[in-house]
């Protein structure tokens, strides 16, 4: 044993502690919701931190619209159908509680955030605009050009800030502290600093995004969802459901990655409002190939069925150079496009492409996780005191999300989980000592050994390597043979991870030493779930079960084994209410043919 191994494990490395009552982990647009939400009621003891420089969050992302059943241009919508299309799209293995509880408060939860100064388009009588969607009966998807997360995200940020709550930026949570009942606080570093620091918080709140980027090709940055939410509650013991279900957006920028000024670009998205005013799908030999796979609603059918529609296209060998397929809007007038999609045409201008004359090529993309955290109808864990909102919880989306209804659950999460803590919060936290002496000291021991570590394997290759083992094993078509591969193979990288050359605290190479080890537990969950689950539906389809299959109309439960392992159990789905089952029988559709 070196001096320092033994320096190590006989003299923890010193930390800053923090007392907090509410720790929020994530900024982005759930966990500020939350922390609003709190500060209105009265909770002034909240913290909130953010990975990143404040307002750099990838709510950000999220470009194309917010759900909400305001009936501006179709009065004849409302909460009930918007539930009935979010579990149609969810293939009925959603919580029908969850659904009901988005769905019902988006339209307050939008005209508040219109009372905030969010900077919505309009109507030409200046209501709230809102525009067709993927497989919505009705146009309820409210927007700002083509950046409506970014203008959501301003909005909240501003509210925060007005209301004075804390926030610190720059620091990476990389454990919980738990006595395996309830929460304590949470560990990690100051990504800046180096420092080492400790929560005591008695509440925490998981708002830290999904796990997309565990692909290859995603439409994330590699270094967020990364999986840490989910595989931080896993690890202090709380339960995952459905991570299974990993949404491919069918348009992600397909490019030639041998040209150093697209390469960046591979995988980001286009978003689905390109879609919605109306692109239209070319496969490379000029059809509009849509009529082949779902005449009645074309482009804008479910995003599973045209992911999968463009990746039969290119099997059958009528896709692009770059591996897709063109998604062409020129036949809008170029002011129009200017008006309505104004960061997507400036993007592709930047790149030489005017959208408004010019086909671009696209193809799916890992884009969100379905899957997450189980937690009850107000975002708790089974852990007292540990809530997870956003795409860190599982239970509203089912097998494929609604577009639009991403940054819904967060704002509407976001207030119902904020008001079930105002009623309950009592405090800060104080760690046990048993759990200090059991758990954070080895824990920072842990890092503290990491960093600077000179092992056999670059830690960018390994998590490279990571990413293409689950888009090769755990992609858009599976089966069983190659899960079985990829489970085999997340042995052999989880050997190499543990065996990196990594550097100090604050080098990128130590926060993808972490990441690896969230990525770890997301990329088995899926491999073991799909492998489980054998049948079709939605975002999961089984190339050797390919129908769907009724007696799986159950999620996948997740949980750390007490001697290590994961482990998994099926439970049954509730049943919608009478007013939503009755939305469902009404059997409302979108009528794509409107847009033409």
């Amino acid at each position: 044993m070196s001096q320092r191994d033994e320096r190590v494990r006989s003299d923890p490395p010193d930390y800053a502690e923090t007392d907090v009552s509410v720790l929020v982990i994530g900024a982005g647009a759930a966990g500020a919701r939350t922390a609003i939400e709190l500060a209105e009621r009265g909770v002034d003891d909240v913290l909130v931190l953010g990975k990143r420089s404040h307002g750099d969050a990838h709510t950000t992302w999220a470009r194309g619209g917010i759900n909400g059943a305001l009936g501006t241009r179709d009065p004849e919508d409302d909460w009930t159908i918007h539930a009935a299309d979010t579990l149609d799209e969810g293939h009925f293995v959603n919580d029908p509680e969850k659904v009901r509880a988005v769905a019902e408060q988006m339209p307050e939860r939008l005209r508040e955030l219109d009372e905030w100064g969010m900077d919505y388009s309009r109507t030409d009588d200046g209501e709230i605009d809102q525009r067709y969607f993927g497989a919505q009966s009705f146009r309820r998807t409210a927007f700002a050009g083509d950046h409506t997360g970014e203008s959501l995200l301003d909005t909240l940020i501003d509210r925060a800030q007005s209301l004075a709550i804390p926030y610190r930026e720059d620091v990476m949570i990389t454990k919980l502290v738990t006595d395996g009942d309830r929460i304590h606080g949470a560990v990690g570093f100051d990504m800046d600093s180096g420092e080492f620091v400790l929560f005591n918080a008695g509440t925490v709140v998981l708002a830290a995004g999904g796990y997309a980027a565990i692909y290859g090709r995603h439409t994330s940055r590699d270094d967020e969802n990364n999986g840490d939410g989910p595989a931080l509650a896993y690890d202090a013991g709380a339960e995952l459901m459905d991570m299974e279900f990993v949404q491919f957006h069918p348009t992600g920028m397909a490019v030639d990655e041998s040209d150093a000024e697209w390469e960046p670009w591979s995988g980001r998205l286009v978003t689905e409002a390109v879609r919605g005013e109306g692109g239209r799908l070319y496969n490379a030999d000029g059809e509009r190939f849509m009529e082949r796979y779902s005449p009645g609603q074309m482009e804008l059918d479910a995003r599973d069925v045209v992911a999968r529609a463009i990746a039969q296209e290119v099997a059958a060998g009528r896709g692009t150079a770059n591996g897709g397929v063109y998604l062409d809007i020129s036949h809008r007038e170029s002011s129009f496009i200017q008006e309505r999609l104004p960061r997507m045409y400036e993007r592709f201008q930047d790149l030489g492409v005017d959208l408004a004359t010019e086909p671009v090529e696209v193809a799916p993309t890992a884009h969100y996780g379905m899957g997450g955290v189980a937690v009850d109808a107000h975002g708790e864990t089974d852990i007292r005191g540990l809530f997870a909102i956003g795409e860190t919880m599982a239970g509203v989306h089912g097998a494929n999300r609604l577009g639009g209804n991403s940054l819904a659950e967060t704002v509407a999460y976001g207030f119902l989980t904020g008001k079930r803590i105002a009623d309950r919060v009592d405090g800060p936290g104080s760690v046990p000592e048993t759990c200090i002496e059991t758990v954070v000291e080895p824990h920072l021991a842990d890092l503290d050994r990491m960093a600077d570590s000179d092992g056999a394997y670059d830690a960018e290759t390994v998590f490279e390597e990571l990413q293409a083992l689950t888009w090769e094993h755990a992609g858009l078509l599976r089966d069983e043979q190659s899960l079985a591969d990829g489970l085999d193979a997340l042995d052999d990288v989880r050997q190499k991870a543990g065996d990196m050359r990594v550097g100090p605290v604050t080098s990128r190479s130590f926060e993808l030493a972490i990441d690896i080890g969230f990525m770890l537990t997301a990329a088995e969950a899926v491999l073991r779930g799909a492998d489980e689950r054998t049948e079709s539906r939605g975002a999961h389809y089984r190339t050797d079960y390919p129908e769907t299959d009724g007696t799986w109309q159950r999620n996948i439960h997740y949980r750390r084994a007490a001697i290590g392992g994961m482990t998994t159990h099926a439970e049954p789905v509730d049943a919608p209410s009478e007013a939503v089952q009755a939305a469902l029988d009404e059997g409302h559709e979108l009528d794509y043919h409107q847009l033409e």
